[in-house]
């Protein structure tokens, strides 16, 4: 569901959220084991093209140039990442045809897609509703890559973010979420959704720069 929009479509009302943290550790190096653990990068792909999306866009951008340098990290260090993202109703499209559409000149969220543009070696799931996880094949493909902890980003936390949050805790795999790379639609409801990814949730929402990868055999520097 795009940000900005209520269940029916409606455009809902509201200041957009500041992507700052918000509660939690936020001050301490975590580290987190590169066996193990996937990058999820949930909607970022996305034209933004909605009333009032002014606003959230202005917060997005700068939120994706954190997330894309997580996501260079978390790349070299070998961590997989996964697009997961919206199909927007367009039964007929795939993931190719739907990253040329958010990117274009065009649309308004072109500069969220350009900095998060997918390269040939990530990987991408399309869901149909809020969760990564309905309906779609990311259970599979984290079986497959043995993953047991999932780093959770993007846009819109207190929805889609919240949303595969959730079924992730239901799976029993450790949640990471940094609130310095997710943005929602207002500042209650930023809020809302990293209070219970802590506290519901069991996940840890410290910012990314404070997430250090750790390769087998490392010593560890930070929790984990």
């Amino acid at each position: 569901m795009l940000p900005g929009r209520d269940w029916a479509g409606r455009p809902v009302a509201g200041t957009v959220a500041s992507n700052r943290p918000v509660g939690g550790s936020r001050g301490r190096r975590v580290a987190v084991p590169v066996r193990g653990t996937a990058l999820l990068l949930i909607d970022v792909i996305n034209d933004l093209d909605f009333d009032g999306s002014d606003a959230l866009i202005s917060e997005a951008e700068p939120m994706a140039s954190r997330l894309a340098a997580l996501k260079q990290r978390a790349t070299q260090a070998g961590v997989p990442v996964i697009y997961i993202n919206d199909n927007f109703g367009q039964w007929r499209s795939d993931f190719r045809r739907t990253v040329a559409h958010c990117t274009a000149h065009t649309s308004p969220g072109r500069r969220v897609s350009r900095r998060l543009r997918p390269t040939a070696r990530d990987y991408f799931v399309l869901k149909p509703k809020h969760s990564g996880f309905y309906d779609t094949t990311l259970d599979t493909l984290l079986a497959d890559l043995r993953v047991r902890r999932t780093i959770l980003t993007g846009i819109a936390g207190n929805i889609c973010v919240l949303f595969t949050a959730n079924d992730a805790y239901m799976r029993d795999l450790k949640i990471l979420a940094p609130a310095d790379c997710i943005v929602s639609n207002t500042l209650n409801d930023n809020a809302n959704a990293l209070r219970q990814m802590e506290t519901v949730l069991k996940g840890n929402i410290t910012s990314s720069e404070y997430l250090t990868f750790r390769r087998p055999g490392s010593r560890p520097r930070g929790r984990s």
